[in-house]
């Protein structure tokens, strides 16, 4: 695993880290139990996964089409 790939897991398992922090877990702490730490666990591998592969397929598209370097961040599909 490269740097640059190793950097977008660990964005991406803050962002499930901080997501579950501040959704779940106050709700689920007064039942935590070990079903409970399971089905979070999950969560959080299914979020992490997700983040990362959307981080990919982001920065790879950028990559691709050397927009990166230009600088040319367009947010909508029209030619200007």
């Amino acid at each position: 695993m490269n740097a640059d790939r190793a950097r977008r897991l660990a964005e991406a398992a803050a962002e499930a880290g901080i997501l579950l922090a501040v959704s779940a877990l106050p709700i689920a702490w007064r039942t935590l139990d070990a079903r409970l730490g399971v089905v979070l666990a999950g969560m959080f591998a299914l979020l992490t996964a997700a983040t990362y592969a959307l981080h990919t397929v982001t920065f790879d598209c950028l990559r691709l089409t050397g927009d990166r370097q230009r600088g040319k961040f367009s947010y909508t599909q029209r030619k200007e």
